[in-house]
């Protein structure tokens, strides 16, 4: 059984940061696409970054330079390094595995990040 188990969100005051980790089990975790979605209530969930098996990176324009993305094969977790926060980066924030040939894609259940004065 495949599973992706968030933490790491919470109540952050803006220009604040957090680190989100995404535990993942049930698949060869050095072989998935592993990419951190958010979620606002009304809006389409939104791809906030990305990496790949070969530890390449992509960013949403909206979180370069703010976000970072990295992966540890050895612990089964992706991590996202979230500074200087802003209101608009309050989402929902979800955890997404993807194989080289595409599908099934696999995720978490999500962790809330509100960012707030």
């Amino acid at each position: 059984q495949v599973r992706l188990l968030e933490s790491g969100g919470g109540l952050v005051q803006p220009g604040g940061s957090l680190r989100l980790s995404c535990v993942v089990s049930g698949i060869k975790f050095s072989s998935y696409a592993l990419k951190w979605y958010r979620q606002i209530p009304g809006k389409e969930r939104e791809l906030v970054a990305q990496t790949t098996w070969d530890d390449s990176t992509n960013y949403a324009d909206s979180v370069k330079g703010r976000f970072t993305i990295s992966r540890d094969n050895a612990k089964n977790t992706v991590y996202l390094q979230m500074n200087r926060l802003k209101p608009e980066d309050t989402a929902v924030y979800l955890c997404n595995a993807a194989p080289p040939w595409g599908r099934p894609t696999y995720w978490g259940q999500g962790t809330q990040v509100t960012v707030s004065s």
